[in-house]
């Protein structure tokens, strides 16, 4: 069996500043709106992954408490073609940088940087040899 990611969804507090940030600031295209079960989400494709947008459905429990990962759930990671770029332009755009670029063991250039509802993002960016 060859397993590969069909799309990640997360639900998120804000609707319409998580739909912004994804496509003003990262470039996703907004493919539309859209109900999953009975709550109010949006698709979105993010140079070729698709990401699913909703919020907490009436009746359902959300972990609020954002001061650490959540079980199950530490941080995405997007390829970029600069880390130290991508940075600039992030903070320029007002996105709070936390890990500043770093070289890892492993022959690459790290930063990690604050989304909507404080979900953690990595870059990544494959050093060459």
């Amino acid at each position: 069996m060859n397993y590969r990611f069909h799309h990640i969804h997360l639900l998120c507090g804000d609707l319409e500043a998580t739909v912004d940030f994804f496509t003003r600031i990262l470039g996703a295209a907004l493919k539309g709106y859209q109900k999953f079960g009975a709550a109010d989400g949006a698709s979105l494709d993010l140079n070729g992954t698709i990401v699913n947008l909703r919020v907490a459905a009436e009746g359902e429990t959300v972990n609020t408490d954002i001061s650490g990962p959540v079980y199950g759930y530490h941080h995405m990671a997007l390829a970029a073609d600069d880390t130290d770029a991508a940075c600039r332009e992030l903070t320029d755009q007002g996105v709070e940088v936390v890990v500043q670029p770093r070289n890892t063991d492993d022959g690459l250039r790290v930063a990690f940087f604050k989304g909507p509802d404080n979900i953690l993002i990595e870059l990544v960016q494959q050093l060459q040899c």
